[in-house]
């Protein structure tokens, strides 16, 4: 069996082609099982890929999986497939993508897609901050305000930190994601910091095996900052741009939008690297 695919850069830094968070598009994934497409995904190894599917009353129905699970949501494989559906004629500058986590609408302006996310929950953390500090190798002053897991689609722990030097500084101990895990049993952690009007520099954490890997750009954690903010009672409407990837050589710009009426919205530029077929 011939599967035809295609790698795309998401969140791309400039529109740079070497920038931003790679996923792999399989373009049609009708005829796999679930065991199929999780090996696949191994076999990439890239932190997501997605398959294309057929559905009714939506563009496309999308799974997605990691090399070691399957994700009900994450934004840059949203908007990644979502250019594939588009140059596959599948669907135009506005699509409706159904996920394990629900359907989310998303549109196009030329080649930057912007998504609208589900609402957000929120719950408290379970450690305290002095805790939270060390396993994140900072010290407790580092910690700003208010950590909280946050859930649109994924939950995540979205911590946010009092200076650019503490985002530079973190270390997160292999530990961390063991004590602190979300309600699926996977530890995820975002941890964030105003570095200027309008601008965050931004990083994100997540298992791999027994590894912590960090993310070049992570759309479900930058949704989960806008569910982050509204529960701090942050005003609206808020726009920011936020940096994440430095320290993967993956630079990575990602929008954040919260409207009037408290809708949160994620944006970035998709460009295109390769086109390619598999057989299995």
């Amino acid at each position: 069996m011939q599967l035809a695919y295609r790698i795309v850069n998401v969140f791309t830094h400039n529109r740079g082609r070497l920038t931003g968070n790679p996923l792999c598009v399989f373009e049609d994934g009708a005829a796999l099982d679930a065991a199929t497409m999780q090996a696949l995904a191994r076999q990439i190894n890239l932190s997501e890929t997605t398959f294309i599917l057929p559905t009714t009353g939506a563009t496309a129905r999308v799974r997605v999986f990691t090399p070691d699970f399957e994700l009900p949501f994450a934004g840059h494989p949203t908007l990644g497939t979502a250019h594939v559906c588009r140059a596959l004629g599948l669907g135009g500058d506005s699509q409706l993508l159904e996920m394990l986590a629900g359907r989310i609408a998303v549109t196009a302006d030329g080649d930057c897609w912007r998504l609208r996310a589900a609402p957000a929950s929120h719950r408290e953390v379970e450690i305290s901050f002095a805790e939270l500090a060390s396993l994140l190798g900072l010290g407790e002053a580092d910690i700003d305000q208010r950590p909280l897991w946050v859930k649109i689609g994924k939950e995540q722990l979205v911590v946010p930190l009092t200076s650019e030097r503490a985002v530079r500084s973190v270390k997160p101990s292999p530990q961390l994601l063991q004590r602190l895990v979300s309600e699926d049993g996977q530890g995820m952690v975002y941890v964030f910091a105003e570095i200027g009007p309008g601008k965050v520099l931004a990083r994100f954490f997540f298992p791999s095996g027994e590894s912590v890997i960090e993310d070049p750009a992570t759309g479900s954690a930058t949704a989960n900052l806008g569910g982050w903010m509204l529960a701090m009672a942050k005003p609206v409407p808020q726009k920011l741009e936020i940096s994440q990837g430095e320290y993967v050589a993956r630079p990575s710009t990602l929008s954040l939008e919260i409207d009037a009426d408290r809708q949160i919205f994620v944006a970035g530029d998709v460009v295109e690297l390769a086109v390619g077929r598999l057989e299995i």
